[in-house]
């Protein structure tokens, strides 16, 4: 039989890159569609035209508008401007940052502390964790006038404010994290005679690591409602004291600035939290972004 000799290809050009199923180069080059999908289809771009579309919607929704005690987001953000000139907002934020991190603070430490226990001993869950599925099923602000009612009108009433909005998310979201770990991972570290302290410390606390964080996340934001319900509910003092008095003048620009300016700080607060995850728990995700 007579052998054909297979044609050579063609050199390619110094500098190219091959032209093959794994290197779509030829496609993207130039910003091509599947370049602007890229783009369009990125996380931050999405976020950015989420935040642009609501602010949009925001100032038509003031210009037409839907209420005469709705500004536009323009005057709304003028009214924040000058509130953050002449220093009011900053001051109000330092008296409303004292029982937000003092409650945030009790609320993480003793939280995490009471659903890892209970994650890890069945007597301890059975004894305490229905008081905190009560808490959360419970409509909670009502119970402000009795705390105001105890503990006064001062700082104690709306840390404890802050606690009770804040605490039975954590516990419960800890108490799940800890109860569902992985049985495999348990059966490795009994495998290597792992103590019960290295296992809890290297095996269950790590894998349950992500659920607790997704507990503080949301703890968190609770404690932002808290601490916004005692200041309105219990004394007008700090972002409360702002929304309420320019509610009372019909200064609408600015009680919604600083409405606008609390749910800023909380949502940047809660997104740095979620970095905080990432770079000490999630290392896949570290590597994805």
């Amino acid at each position: 039989m007579q052998r054909s000799n297979p044609v050579p290809a063609a050199p390619a050009e110094a500098g190219s890159p091959p032209l093959s199923a794994g290197n779509p180069s030829h496609l993207t080059a130039g910003g091509g569609p599947a370049a602007w999908l890229g783009i369009l289809t990125h996380p931050l771009f999405l976020r950015l035209a989420s935040i642009v579309t609501v602010m949009a919607a925001w100032e038509y929704a003031g210009r037409v508008p839907i209420s005469p005690a709705f500004p536009t987001f323009l005057e709304t953000m003028g009214a924040l401007g000058g509130l953050i000139a002449d220093g009011t907002l900053i001051e109000a934020f330092w008296i409303t940052l004292q029982p937000l991190v003092i409650g945030l603070l009790a609320s993480v430490t003793i939280g995490v502390a009471f659903g890892v226990t209970m994650g890890l001993n069945r007597l301890a869950e059975w004894l305490v964790s229905p008081i905190f599925i009560i808490a959360q099923s419970a409509p909670l602000a009502a119970l402000i006038p009795i705390l105001t009612f105890a503990y006064g009108i001062g700082l104690t009433s709306k840390v404890m404010t802050v606690c009770i909005m804040a605490m039975p998310v954590i516990v419960l979201n800890s108490l799940n994290a800890v109860r569902h770990t992985p049985v495999s991972l348990l059966e490795m570290g009994r495998s290597f005679l792992g103590s019960r302290r290295q296992i809890i410390w290297k095996v269950i606390l790590p894998a349950a690591a992500p659920v607790i964080f997704a507990g503080l996340r949301l703890g968190c934001a609770a404690g932002f409602i808290g601490v916004i319900l005692a200041e309105l509910l219990i004394t007008p003092t700090g972002i409360g004291d702002i929304i309420t008095y320019n509610q009372s003048i019909a200064e609408y620009p600015k009680m919604y600035a600083a409405i606008f300016s609390i749910i800023v700080f909380s949502v940047l607060f809660i997104e740095a939290l979620e970095r905080l995850e990432v770079t000490m728990f999630r290392p896949e995700k570290r590597a994805a972004r």
